[in-house]
């Protein structure tokens, strides 16, 4: 399933005009508990995003950015006067960041998640016709994450189980050949890996399958050079546990 913007965004979209204050856009934000704003224009079209970020770096606290004089040479008059502007500023227009990165309704969360990691932000206004629609955030798609998971938590039974389990695993080139067996939501995974990391993932991959309970892993590491098989961690307590009980004083 491709999930797409339209999917998880938020539509009733919070915004700040260009000529307000920034004090103004703080509140908002607190009040809201939100951590970012679109500045709209007049014209209804987006002119930039104003962020907690923006409130970082500020006169009135004194946290605005302090440099030797050397570097400050070296830096320039301009940086230095645009930097001023931003940590001393009234006005949105004059703190936030200008023709910020959108997206559509239709992009996938794959394609935005990218632009997220590309480009460290943390939102991103959702435009129709250049006009903002919606914000995508990263809590918007934390939601996505859970509310995905209460669905595929739902009641199944074992066949239909052990179908979804045989064709996520059929999905990944490093699991191995195996036999599954589901009773009662609890999945028996047995087969021979030759990597101990395909254990973890294997085990994974099965507990994101609707309606599994637990995982039982009966998978036998073979190490490729040796041939030394070892069996999982969990028959090897079962076989201790079974030794201690048949050499128990009776």
């Amino acid at each position: 399933m491709i999930m797409r913007v339209r999917d998880v965004m938020t539509r009733n979209v919070i915004s700040v005009a260009p000529d307000q204050s920034v004090l103004e856009a703080a509140q908002k934000m607190l009040q809201n508990r939100i951590s970012g704003l679109p500045v709209i224009g007049a014209d209804g079209k987006l002119v930039g995003v104003v962020t907690e970020g923006d409130f970082l770096r500020r006169g009135e606290i004194g946290t605005q950015r302090q440099r030797p004089r050397w570097l400050e040479f070296l830096v320039g008059p301009g940086r230095l006067a645009s930097e001023y502007v931003h940590a001393s500023g009234r006005k949105i227009e004059e703190v936030m960041t200008p023709d910020p990165y959108t997206v559509t309704e239709d992009d996938s969360l794959q394609a935005v998640v990218e632009l997220m990691e590309r480009h460290r932000v943390k939102r991103f206004p959702v435009l129709r016709d250049g006009r903002v629609v919606g914000i995508v955030s990263r809590a918007n798609i934390m939601n996505a994450c859970i509310e995905l998971a209460h669905y595929r938590a739902g009641p199944a039974d074992d066949a239909t189980i052990r179908e979804r389990v045989i064709a996520a695993l059929a999905d990944v080139s490093w699991a191995p050949d195996g036999d599954v067996k589901v009773h009662d939501g609890v999945v028996e995974l047995s087969g021979i890996i030759t990597d101990e990391r395909e254990r973890k993932a294997c085990i994974v991959a099965v507990e994101n399958v609707g309606g599994v309970k637990a995982v039982h892993d009966h998978m036998v590491w073979v190490e490729p050079m040796s041939g030394i098989a070892l069996a999982s961690a969990e028959d090897e307590a079962a076989e201790r546990a079974g030794q201690a009980a048949g050499s128990a004083p009776h």
